[in-house]
């Protein structure tokens, strides 16, 4: 933790489910609704084969750290809830057709539930001149959705989704990007993410420090081997930023007279 507190950081990078957001009540969610509308229009027993596919345990209601749901953005999900349809007997057409009339995605209001006040933490760091990013593999629609219905717009500098063509995660490329379009060396960011694929795409990129959060599909296990540093949710954030300011605080004090007294 003393790495957090003592590195200064010029932008922070945050994945988004899992690390901003409750990923198994977004995603777990979804998944379900998605089998019983397959369903409905197949006829199929479903749940048990999307969900094994798609990385959600059933009797948890846990999305697995290292299932297609933690790293896979929108676009794999739906060729392989195809290739799950064609797996029980469907035809290509056939499984073609019946995922294209059922897909949907996660409701990115209703289902988001943030671990924090994302617009006050976001204010504090921004107003001690940190850059705020987002790299996540979910699509730009339902991101851009779920930052306008937390009013956090005008706290976001940049944002690389899964759709827009950069290289996903664990790939360095999405914090490559970020940091280009903000004009800031990787090595000046910490990146903040739930997965393994998240941290090495930190790692892969240089940042400066690469941070774990606990509030996600991963375990300290899973995360440990890849982090400088592990926190249980960003919510921790907040005294990071008060840390900082007493620091500079001490650090000024220590320059002036001892003689002077107040």
């Amino acid at each position: 933790m003393d790495q957090l507190k003592h590195f200064k950081a010029q932008a922070i990078i945050f994945d988004k489910d899992g690390t901003l957001i409750n990923f198994d009540a977004m995603w777990g969610s979804w998944t379900v609704f998605l089998a019983e509308q397959l369903h409905k229009a197949s006829g199929l027993e479903v749940q048990s084969s999307l969900c094994l596919m798609m990385g959600f345990d059933e009797n948890t209601k846990k999305v697995l750290a290292h299932g297609k749901l933690a790293t896979s953005p929108m676009a794999q999900l739906y060729r392989f809830t195809v290739e799950v349809m064609q797996s029980l007997g469907l035809s290509t057409e056939a499984a073609e057709h019946i995922v294209e009339k059922c897909w949907c995605i996660p409701d990115p209001v209703l289902l988001a539930k943030p671990f924090t006040d994302m617009r006050e933490l976001f204010r504090k760091l921004q107003n001690e001149n940190i850059k705020i990013a987002i790299a996540t593999a979910d699509d730009r629609a339902p991101t851009q959705a779920m930052i306008e219905a937390f009013d956090i717009e005008e706290y976001i500098s940049s944002m690389v989704c899964g759709d827009d063509g950069v290289i996903v995660k664990p790939a360095p490329d999405m914090v490559l990007e970020i940091c280009r379009q903000i004009n800031i060396d990787p090595s000046k960011t910490i990146v903040i993410g739930d997965t393994v694929a998240d941290l090495k795409m930190a790692r892969a990129a240089g940042a400066g420090l690469v941070v774990g959060v606990l509030s996600g599909v991963s375990s300290t296990k899973d995360l440990a081997p890849f982090a400088d540093v592990l926190i249980e949710s960003v919510d921790e954030l907040h005294s990071y930023s008060i840390q900082k300011q007493t620091n500079e605080t001490d650090n000024i004090l220590k320059g002036l007279n001892p003689d002077i007294v107040f």
